[in-house]
């Protein structure tokens, strides 16, 4: 039996698959991959959302709203750093936290309005 959501016979339009895969090559989709790799966990989605709220947050902060120890705030902290989805400032021996962009701000807002408008909750 045959699943509807295919193509019923094998056909392509070949001009346009070559001129979207040559779009592909000149764009960094890994790295655009990693990001949305880095936002896949529960707790760093948790950690960007704090930061879409507050312009800046220190690590103690994010560990008592996600819940975790300063250590696992870090660690997660760290791994938003490296995909440039935060950014910090040192303040004596304080590290403060905000988002890098306003692209990570919108990227939260466009999938939590994705998400309502799915599930049909507000």
């Amino acid at each position: 039996m045959r699943s509807k959501d295919t193509c019923d016979i094998y056909c392509y339009d070949e001009p346009k698959v070559k001129r979207i895969q040559g779009e592909m090559q000149k764009e960094k989709l890994s790295e655009v991959a990693l990001l949305f790799k880095a936002l896949a966990d529960e707790n760093r989605a948790k950690v960007t959302f704090a930061l879409c709220q507050d312009d800046e947050l220190c690590v103690c902060d994010v560990a008592n709203i996600i819940g975790s120890s300063v250590a696992t705030a870090s660690h997660h902290l760290r791994t938003l750093h490296k995909q440039g989805i935060v950014k910090y400032r040192k303040e004596g021996k304080l590290a403060f936290y905000s988002l890098d962009d306003e692209h990570i701000k919108q990227i939260m807002t466009i999938a939590l309005a994705h998400k309502r408008e799915v599930t049909g909750n507000d």
